[in-house]
C-alpha cells in the first residue's frame, strides 16, 4: 500500500471542497483551520488499519474512499464508501481511544488528491468546544452507519448486478463526473466476489449501453437505466443521506459555535 505523504499544502486562506467543512459558519471555519493540514493522497493508500487506533481523521475534498473489513480467511467486503460529502475516522466521534473497525483506503482518485487531516485528539476537542461541529459530524455519523446496514443487507440478499450498479452509482454521486477510474480488481473487493463475476457483470452493463469500461475506466452512460437496475439500497441510502446533510439541520444558525 502507498504510505501516507504528509506534507502540508501551503495555500492562501482556507476554503474547503469538503462538503461537511464546508457547511460549517465561516467563523467555525476559520477556528478549525489551524488544526488541520491538506495532505496528497495516492490510490490504495491506507488512512486506517483495522484493530488499530485512529490517530487522525480525514475530510475527502474529492475521490472516493473505502471501509472494508477482512474476515479470518482474508476475504474482504465493502461496508461503506466515502467522498467530500464526509469524513474517515468516524470512530473517533464514538469514542475517546477510538479502534478502527475495517480497513479504510483510497480507491477511486479525484482531481485534487488532497485530504483536509486532523489529529484525533484535535478534533474530539473540536466537537466538545463547538456544538455546531459536533451537530454536523453527529448526523454524518448516522448517515454512515444507516450506509453500512444497507450495505450489510444489501451484500447478504441482492443479486451482484444490482449490488454493481448500486455501487457505481454511489461513486458517480461523488466523484461529479461521468467518467472515474476504477479496475475490476477493487469493484470484486467492494462487492465480495470473484473478479470473473465482475468482468460478466461489466460486460453485460456495457453491451446494454448503462456503461463503458475501457481500460481501467468507467463510464456513466445512461444514469436513468442504472438507477432502475440497481437494488432499492441505492435509493435507501441516497434518501437518508440528503435527510441528515448538514444543510438540513433545523436550527442549527441558532447553536453557538463555541
Amino acid at each position: 500500500m502507498a504510505q501516507l505523504n504528509t506534507a502540508t499544502v501551503i495555500g492562501p486562506a482556507r476554503s474547503f471542497s469538503n462538503q461537511l467543512l464546508a457547511s460549517l459558519p465561516p467563523a467555525l471555519q476559520q477556528a478549525l483551520a489551524p488544526s488541520l493540514a491538506t495532505v496528497h493522497v495516492e490510490v490504495k493508500q491506507m488512512f486506517h488499519h483495522q484493530g488499530e487506533p485512529v490517530t487522525d481523521v480525514y475530510f475527502p475534498n474529492d475521490g472516493v474512499a473505502s471501509i472494508t473489513t477482512m474476515l479470518a480467511d482474508g476475504a474482504t467486503v465493502e461496508a461503506a464508501t466515502v467522498g467530500d460529502e464526509g469524513m474517515l475516522g468516524f470512530e473517533a466521534f464514538l469514542g475517546a481511544s477510538p479502534i478502527a473497525q475495517g480497513d479504510t483506503l483510497l480507491q477511486v482518485p479525484g482531481p485534487s488528491r488532497t485530504m483536509e487531516k486532523m489529529g484525533t485528539g484535535a478534533f474530539r476537542r473540536e466537537i466538545a468546544n463547538h456544538p455546531v461541529f459536533r451537530e454536523v459530524m453527529g448526523r454524518y455519523t448516522m448517515a454512515l452507519v444507516s450506509q453500512m446496514m444497507h450495505s450489510s443487507a444489501c451484500n447478504a440478499l441482492h443479486p451482484v448486478h444490482e449490488r454493481c450498479c448500486r455501487w457505481l452509482l454511489q461513486t458517480h454521486d461523488r466523484v461529479h463526473a461521468d467518467t472515474f477510474q476504477l479496475s475490476q480488481e477493487f469493484l470484486a473487493i467492494m462487492l465480495g466476489v470473484r473478479r470473473q463475476s465482475v468482468t460478466a457483470v461489466a460486460g453485460a452493463l456495457q453491451k446494454a449501453g448503462l456503461i463503458s469500461y475501457v481500460h481501467g475506466q468507467v463510464t456513466v452512460r445512461d444514469r436513468k437505466r442504472l438507477e432502475a437496475t440497481a437494488c432499492e439500497c441505492y435509493s435507501g441510502i441516497r434518501r437518508q443521506a440528503d435527510r441528515l446533510r448538514p444543510e438540513s439541520i433545523v436550527g442549527t444558525a441558532d447553536l453557538p459555535l463555541g
